[in-house]
């Protein structure tokens, strides 16, 4: 394997669904990565886009490693993250996994150890870290409190394939808040230096398509309690059926103002649809314009930052990439990213708990 900080890191990528094209994309453009293999099982060769073509396709991830690669990015369903993380560790290879780190936190915690006791990088896809818009959202909700009261949602109107994308990942892991949320507590953790305590959940299956006897549902809600008063909820829904009404709501309130995600609402899909906004994968990051209120004498003053400029989707990928490639030619200590990686996934996996035992779940995240 490479030492080099001048060598490209070799890449093996695992699955090419939506994120792992999009990961391939951006080892592609990265001179710091070459490229050694892509595996995926469902996907044929003449099927991967044109910049893509010129690399060894596999059908099993056993063949990928065999490949001896310095990073191994994972990129499948939830339910082999945490295998393929550890058996890429142990083979010595540094990883790279997109969220949720793992089904159970036990699997989370066992990968974590991994990483320590082989000392290898281990990054978790947490994109909306690496989003400047979505920082300086961060930065200006922490000038308003404590406490706090963050309101969120990430709702998506899919239909056809990414509806059929949507129920694959029900397969694995019932709720879609479990997938989607641990961005969006991962946000609340940042504003919030406080200690979850409690933890509520509801959900319901709007669908005749999902299995009733699974226990899947496509619609889910969490609230958090905290320590110092701060309270935080989080809803998502998938399917054709969900309201295209406020999709997208991204909303922090302290004792000194509050600061808002405003979208353009003159902004389609890329699609065309005007019914699909919310099924547009750049919508999911998107700000266009913080709003920003400030309690003075009394009253509130308001201003609003541009966010022109803001990465997209692809670039937010490759930002997400050069972070990897700079942890593992740096030596950057990433204990701090998989504890806070473990921690969220504790969360929405404690309201899902919640959900199916209609109750309250308290918790002690240390």
């Amino acid at each position: 394997m490479q030492s080099a900080k001048n060598t490209p890191v070799s890449v093996v990528v695992i699955g090419l669904g939506q994120m792992g094209h999009s990961h391939a994309l951006a080892y592609h453009h990265n001179p710091g990565f070459k490229i050694i293999g892509l595996v995926d099982r469902r996907r044929s060769g003449n099927a991967l886009p044109p910049a893509l073509c010129e690399y060894p396709f596999l059908s099993r991830f056993e063949e990928g490693l065999a490949l001896k690669p310095d990073v191994v990015s994972i990129n499948t369903h939830t339910a082999t993250h945490a295998d393929y993380a550890v058996a890429a560790m142990e083979s010595g290879a540094h990883v790279f996994v997109e969220k949720p780190l793992a089904a159970t936190v036990a699997d989370a915690e066992r990968v974590v150890n991994t990483a320590r006791r082989t000392n290898r990088k281990l990054v978790v896809g947490y994109i909306l870290r690496h989003h400047p818009s979505w920082i300086e959202f961060i930065h200006q909700a922490r000038q308003l409190g404590p406490p706090y009261v963050m309101r969120m949602n990430m709702n998506q109107r899919s239909s056809g394939d990414a509806w059929a994308i949507h129920q694959l990942i029900l397969q694995d892991v019932k709720n879609p808040v479990i997938d989607c949320g641990v961005h969006y507590v991962d946000v609340m953790l940042q504003v919030t230096d406080s200690q979850p305590v409690q933890v509520r959940g509801m959900g319901l299956r709007l669908s005749d398509e999902l299995p009733s006897d699974q226990g899947q549902v496509n619609y889910g809600h969490l609230q958090i309690l905290f320590a110092d008063g701060s309270v935080g909820w989080y809803e998502t829904g998938w399917g054709p059926m969900m309201s295209e009404t406020a999709y997208f709501v991204k909303d922090i309130i302290g004792p000194r103002g509050s600061v808002s995600i405003v979208m353009d609402e003159s902004e389609k899909a890329s699609t065309g649809d005007e019914d699909s906004s919310s099924a547009d994968i750049n919508s999911h990051t998107k700000t266009s314009k913080l709003r920003v209120s400030t309690v003075v004498n009394g009253r509130a003053q308001n201003k609003m930052l541009s966010m022109d400029g803001e990465p997209d989707h692809y670039e937010l990928c490759a930002r997400e990439q050069q972070f990897l490639l700079e942890a593992i030619r740096e030596g950057h200590d990433l204990s701090k990213h998989m504890e806070d990686a473990v921690r969220s996934l504790s969360i929405v996996l404690a309201a899902d708990r919640s959900m199916r035992e209609n109750r309250a779940i308290d918790i002690d995240l240390l």
